[in-house]
């Protein structure tokens, strides 16, 4: 179970939002919206603990802390974070030692070619179109097992068959007792039981 309580940031002197609150339980999911610079990634990344709130408290199951957060998390942020000179596989390879797994070859290959990347495993990521590389991020959910998902902006640059992916894995994920949290301003990929939202 994540809670958060009384949370509220600034960027500078400047109020970005206060008194947000929310609770988690195993199988749900928190679609956050607001406008352009309401705080969406601010939240998010606090959530992972890599941001401290200004004011407020998270908890994960009753420990309070960055530490637990980041323990449990996978977060795929609004950039894609691939390596250019990097091949798609070499990337996903890469990040997942980032989050302390080692994913064998034959997982990366099927991570890959559920996103239908067979094609361009071997490309170079400067290759790669915007869709493309985003499912390249996205393919992390297969390879990094992780409790809460933090997801930012998903479905930026995807398709209508990366988005139905996408939901695919969301709903497999909340039927496994994972959790999830993600801002975007397209509410496709919030359809869906199990879904709140949370509006900045």
């Amino acid at each position: 179970m994540l809670v958060a309580q009384q949370l509220a940031a600034q960027r500078g002197f400047s109020p970005l939002f206060a008194g947000v609150g929310f609770t988690l339980h195993a199988g749900e999911a928190l679609h956050v919206t607001g406008a352009n610079g309401s705080g969406k990634t601010t939240l998010l990344r606090m959530v992972c603990g890599l941001t401290r709130p200004a004011q407020g408290t998270l908890a994960w199951r009753g420990a309070d802390g960055a530490a637990a957060l980041r323990e449990c998390t996978l977060y795929v942020g609004h950039a894609s974070a691939l390596k250019d000179d990097l091949t798609a596989e070499q990337n996903l390879h890469s990040l997942s030692t980032l989050h302390g797994e080692t994913a064998d070859e034959r997982a990366v290959q099927r991570a890959l070619a559920e996103w239908n990347l067979d094609a361009q495993r071997a490309l170079p990521a400067r290759a790669l179109s915007q869709g493309q590389r985003r499912r390249v991020a996205l393919a992390r959910l297969r390879l990094t097992p992780r409790e809460l998902w933090v997801l930012d902006e998903p479905t930026s640059a995807l398709d209508a068959a990366g988005v139905d992916l996408l939901r695919e894995h969301l709903r497999s994920h909340a039927a496994r007792g994972g959790l999830a949290i993600i801002a975007s301003h397209d509410t496709r990929s919030a359809d869906g039981a199990g879904i709140r939202e949370l509006r900045l």
